[in-house]
């Protein structure tokens, strides 16, 4: 390998590993928490321009045919909560604007949470949770996001001269101000790739693939072929009817349907992706458009159950969530956060990875799945940084991303963890499988994992 990061901080490296098991306690298996139902809409891509929905648009198209095939009132639940990183000005805590529009009543709680990627991942944990320590036994769980109305933002030196101009009491006083004006104060700073660039490193998320990409030795054709084979998977899921009852079209106000996840790319070849130029680090880097996620707007929400809620309402529960864990790692390496998150994952539940029938890992970059699955193999780091005895070993990619993944239908920021948790669920269930893990990396240096099991 040519570069070892260092061993990394993880909520399961404080202590040895007889030591940093659970406590004995009110757990999920006392306490079943159970996903009886979900729904997404389509993924649509950005198109240099607003799309059709806004964060709560979308998180209400999907929200309104879901709460409808259900057997209780939307009244009936506990609590909404729903995962944003985009939010925009008009719809602050898109959860109760959401909630309201839903006709989920004046006395629902709602908020939303943020932790970049994970965003849609924690509204489902925190729901999980929430349940299982007995303070509800419904809640609607989910995750929106609307990358199209990123904000164009006025540079600093510009809001700066606008705020010494307002100020600016006398003639001479407005005078100088005006003088101090320069056009470039005027050039807005695109509010997404800010976003996407990480804080403390300032390093944009592309960046960080191509990094832990050099660190595996992932070469730019092993990147496309990935990226070719998430379109094939995502086009023959469409083809064969995987998605219907997952993914609820969407109707614009002028009546405009979106019955289809846009970005997928059926026509594409590894002679089209090889003519795709770097993004990220030019000339040399492997890191596309082409084998990178797609900036699009969507939104998924799942329902949440207790045993009580489902026998009172007589719901069919689809899965269970086990338990779920967040790591933490330097954030110039954060694609390599779903190793630590599911690995930790595993060994609470002293689960190995022929344990796990099916896998979602969220397809930010190819160079960045392909790296987890090397670091997975790697006998350094699986010593130095999770901590084993020997390698994690190898993931059958039969059993990964089966009907393709963000390269092809793209990654709503906020909205990307609950849909990876949705998909599996209904993956295993129509394949047999009984166990699962949903895992992402998570900008700023996180990762976050979710094991279900199918019931």
């Amino acid at each position: 390998m040519a570069q070892m990061p260092r061993k990394q901080k993880s909520e399961t490296r404080k202590a040895p590993p007889r030591q940093r098991r659970r406590a004995p306690g009110r757990s999920a298996a006392e306490r079943p928490i159970f996903i009886v139902d979900g729904a997404r809409t389509p993924f649509l891509r950005a198109r240099g321009k607003p799309g059709p929905f806004t964060p709560v648009d979308l998180a209400v198209q999907c929200g309104r045919p879901l709460l409808a095939r259900q057997p209780f009132s939307p009244e009936s639940f506990d609590k909404v909560i729903l995962g944003c990183v985009n939010v925009i000005a008009d719809e602050m805590n898109p959860a109760r604007v959401a909630a309201l529009r839903l006709g989920m009543g004046d006395a629902m709680p709602a908020f939303t949470v943020q932790i970049n990627c994970g965003s849609g991942m924690q509204s489902i944990d925190t729901a999980f949770r929430t349940i299982q320590s007995g303070k509800a036994d419904l809640i609607l769980a989910g995750g929106t996001e609307a990358l199209s109305h990123a904000p164009l933002v006025w540079p600093q030196e510009g809001a700066a001269w606008f705020g010494r101009f307002a100020f600016a009491r006398s003639l001479p006083e407005k005078l100088s101000a005006l003088g101090a004006f320069r056009m470039r104060m005027l050039k807005p700073v695109i509010g997404l790739e800010r976003g996407l660039t990480d804080p403390v490193t300032q390093l944009n998320m592309g960046q960080t693939a191509e990094k832990i990409g050099r660190i595996f030795n992932i070469s730019r054709e092993a990147a496309d072929a990935y990226a070719l084979e998430s379109h094939q998977r995502l086009t023959r899921a469409q083809k064969n009817g995987v998605l219907k009852g997952e993914v609820i079209p969407a109707v614009t106000r002028e009546g405009v349907l979106y019955e289809h996840d846009d970005g997928v790319r059926p026509d594409t070849s590894m002679e089209r992706l090889a003519k795709l130029k770097p993004v990220f680090e030019k000339p040399y880097g492997s890191v596309t458009p082409g084998n990178s996620s797609q900036i699009t707007d969507g939104a998924s929400w799942v329902v949440l159950a207790s045993e009580d809620a489902v026998k009172k309402h007589g719901l069919t529960p689809l899965a269970q969530i086990v338990d779920s864990a967040w790591s933490g790692l330097d954030p110039s390496i954060m694609g390599l956060g779903p190793t630590l998150c599911s690995t930790a994952l595993l060994e609470r539940h002293k689960l190995a990875r022929d344990d796990i029938d099916l896998w979602e890992l969220n397809e930010a970059f190819a160079a960045q799945v392909l790296a987890c699955l090397a670091a997975w193999e790697d006998a350094d780091y699986c010593r130095d940084v999770l901590g084993l005895e020997k390698p994690f070993g190898r993931i059958d990619r039969k059993r990964l991303n089966v009907d393709g993944g963000a390269i092809s239908l793209g990654h709503p920021v906020g909205t990307s963890g609950n849909r990876i948790v949705l998909h599996l669920v209904n993956a295993m269930r129509k394949r047999g499988e009984k166990r699962g893990v949903a895992t992402e990396c998570i900008g700023g240096g996180l990762g976050g994992a979710m094991l279900v099991e199918v019931v």
